[in-house]
């Protein structure tokens, strides 16, 4: 067995619903364009009132293994910042709707949408004692945001699942990271409120702030030029705002860096809008689902979550990867949701019960599982 440990296979889901970005200009008055190239979004993901993180990461995570039927999975680590229960992890749900044994860690991360690389951070340390194990990380969010604010095109949601291992045939994690915490109000959800408080300038400027941190603190322990990555995934809440950073590393490094190191990261996140813990890994997932041969070829990612942590780790994308992808399935789960109008979504939107009260849920999405509703303050699910 090699040293290598990484990301062994990926896979990726979304919600049922899609609201076009140009429904959304046309219903406040606004020209599409702020939204298409200011942002660099064009539809977001609207979740279902029988979806949740659960359900979008049982979906993810059922796909993952069915691939892996032999597979070891002794731990699962579920990171989000839309969690279902202030005491209970989500994983726990998750973990019974897949039917995985007994036998195994299940936790929940959160640190806004850096939970998910914390997740595999963990998970190679764990892999590094226990070479024959797996870990299945699943990062599952919604991002909801209040009507008519500013964040509000902003939305999204998505989960991708990931089997971490030894000899991995998607992506080898080296070793090093630039790390990056600083305690900042730019962005949260207190307890009593079901979407976030946002300061706008101040998310950007310290995400960039955290993007530069993080890669000074890896140069710092690493001797690794800039010009030694070969693509560079952000964290991507809008494509924008990716970009923005992208090129603020260029100015702080001197070196030139090109749209077409970020450009193919991006095409999936355009489309479904900001997943938060997930919203990087949709990004490695168009990255490797691209035409482009990646073979030995290093990505840099740069992890970014809100009040603020960041970190920037390496991967070597290993040979023959491209027979454990199935791009046709990423395609397919995009272009298959269902298209709604404005005042579709904003009865969703106000419909969105966060409380505790029994109720059921009527059946809407088609998706291999769903949630449906809350008896004696329990929320229940149930596989199609």
């Amino acid at each position: 067995m090699s040293n290598n440990i990484g990301i062994h296979d990926l896979e990726a889901a979304t919600a049922h619903y899609v609201l076009p970005l140009d429904a959304l200009a046309e219903a406040h008055g606004i020209d599409p364009a702020k939204f298409h190239r200011g942002l660099g979004q064009d539809r977001f993901s609207v979740p279902a009132p029988d979806e949740d993180v659960v359900t979008m990461a049982a979906t993810a995570a059922s796909r993952l293994l069915a691939r892996h039927p032999e597979h070891h999975v002794r731990m699962v680590i579920f990171a989000t910042e839309t969690g279902v229960d202030q005491s209970k992890s989500a994983g726990v749900f998750l973990h019974g709707l897949i039917g995985l044994g007994p036998h195994v860690r299940t936790v929940e991360y959160k640190q806004a949408c850096y939970a998910g690389t914390a997740g595999i951070q963990a998970a190679l340390g764990h892999i590094a004692r226990y070479p024959d194990e797996q870990v299945l990380v699943v990062a599952s969010d919604i991002a909801r945001y209040a009507l008519d604010s500013s964040g509000e095109p902003t939305q999204g949601a998505g989960a991708v699942a990931m089997l971490i291992s030894a000899d991995p045939a998607l992506v080898a994690i080296e070793p090093q990271s630039g790390l990056y915490t600083a305690d900042v109000n730019d962005f949260w959800r207190p307890n009593d409120s079901s979407t976030p408080f946002v300061e706008g300038k101040l998310s950007m400027d310290a995400y960039i702030e955290a993007t530069l941190g993080s890669w000074d603190d890896f140069t710092a322990r690493r001797e690794l030029k800039v010009t030694d990555v070969d693509r560079f995934i952000h964290h991507q809440p809008f494509t924008k705002m990716a970009r923005k950073a992208h090129a603020a590393l260029a100015a702080h490094t001197g070196v030139e860096l090109g749209d077409e190191l970020i450009e193919e990261s991006m095409t999936y996140n355009r489309q479904l809008g900001n997943a938060y813990t997930a919203s990087m890994y949709f990004g490695l997932a168009a990255q490797l689902h691209a035409d482009t041969d990646l073979t030995g070829k290093r990505l840099g990612f740069f992890s970014y979550g809100s009040g603020a942590v960041a970190e920037f780790f390496t991967g070597v994308v290993q040979e023959g990867y491209r027979a454990h992808l199935d791009a046709a399935a990423a395609v397919k789960e995009l272009s298959g949701r269902e298209e709604i109008d404005y005042p579709t979504y904003r009865a969703l939107h106000e419909g969105y019960r966060g409380a505790s009260e029994d109720y059921d849920v009527d059946a809407v999405t088609q998706a291999p599982f769903r949630f449906t509703g809350v008896k004696d303050r329990v929320r229940h699910y149930a596989a199609r």
